[in-house]
């Protein structure tokens, strides 16, 4: 198996490890919606923290440090930390006001974002065509949003658009900590543990009472989560969100499945041209992107 893992190049690595993100995170959106009606700050909280025991669990098995690599790294940790819990926080709520592929495809303008902060952080260069497809996609999402105060769905639809660009913001932390050697493991661990203890107040005073059924669903929602967070770890580390943010998309279709199978959901008219919008600009900016780096 190390073999066949040495000869994929790293961008495949990173294509592999960005489809089972995608996997798992639409799993994740399923176990949050059948929770049921618990606070979005209480299923963050054990969703991370068995991201956070299982993080811990493989720097063990490791004998990896509890310390990040680099101290100048920290800055970088707590910029992923605090804008993922935010964007967890976010998508939660839109997961449970929402139709499973409306949240999940709100929450994936995350690598529009990505690109948009990579340029203005990391200096990744962008161009007129991918800041042209950056705007389409934001049209995109407005098809979804669709914001108007006869939208009932407004506010969710707001919070898991804020959700992406916190997931954006958070992605291009890990991109940049990638670079610097910072392990998977451990920024998994140290963002896990951050929101942790970050809701753990609110968790405290504001407790629901739940049932064996709700605690399991919650388990099922954390492994989900510990995949798709080392999943997408590892996807970003390996190649830069312009070659690999394409293949996210595929949540789209895993998530828009669940919400039929389990909940009954369909997307609306509107809903619908709004994920032809989003995907067909990141499928036709990764093929430019391919296009550009073959002929320079």
């Amino acid at each position: 198996m190390a073999e066949i893992l040495s000869k994929i190049s790293p961008k495949h690595k990173g294509v592999l490890c960005i489809i089972s993100s995608a996997f798992c995170f639409a799993f994740m959106g399923a176990f949050v919606r059948l929770a049921g009606d618990l606070p979005s700050v209480q299923k963050s909280f054990f969703r991370n923290l068995v991201a956070f025991i299982f993080a811990a669990v493989i720097l063990i098995r490791q004998k990896g440090s509890f310390l990040p690599q680099k101290k100048s790294n920290i800055g970088a940790l707590l910029i992923r930390s605090v804008c993922g819990t935010l964007g967890i926080l976010c998508n939660f709520y839109a997961v449970d006001h929402l139709a499973l592929s409306d949240a999940a495809m709100l929450n994936k303008m995350s690598p529009f974002f990505v690109i948009v902060f990579s340029a203005l952080f990391l200096r990744e260069r962008t161009n007129l065509v991918q800041t042209f497809g950056v705007i389409v996609a934001f049209a995109g999402s407005l098809l979804i949003i669709k914001p108007s105060l006869a939208n009932l769905e407004l506010v969710p639809s707001l919070l898991g658009f804020l959700g992406g660009m916190g997931a954006g913001a958070a992605y291009t932390a890990v991109r940049w900590l990638g670079i610097r050697g910072e392990k998977g493991p451990y920024i998994v661990f140290f963002f896990s543990g951050f929101s942790c203890l970050v809701t753990l107040p609110f968790l405290l005073f504001d407790f629901h009472v739940m049932t064996w059924q709700q605690w399991l669903v919650l388990l099922g929602a954390g492994l989900a989560a510990a995949g798709g967070q080392f999943s997408i770890t590892a996807a970003y580390k390996f190649a830069p969100a312009k070659e690999i943010s394409v293949y996210d998309y595929s949540q789209i279709i895993f998530s828009a499945l669940l919400g039929f199978i389990l909940f009954s959901q369909l997307p609306d008219i509107w809903s619908f041209i709004g994920y032809v919008v989003i995907c067909g600009v990141g499928v036709a900016m990764f093929l430019y992107n391919n296009r550009r780096d073959k002929n320079p």
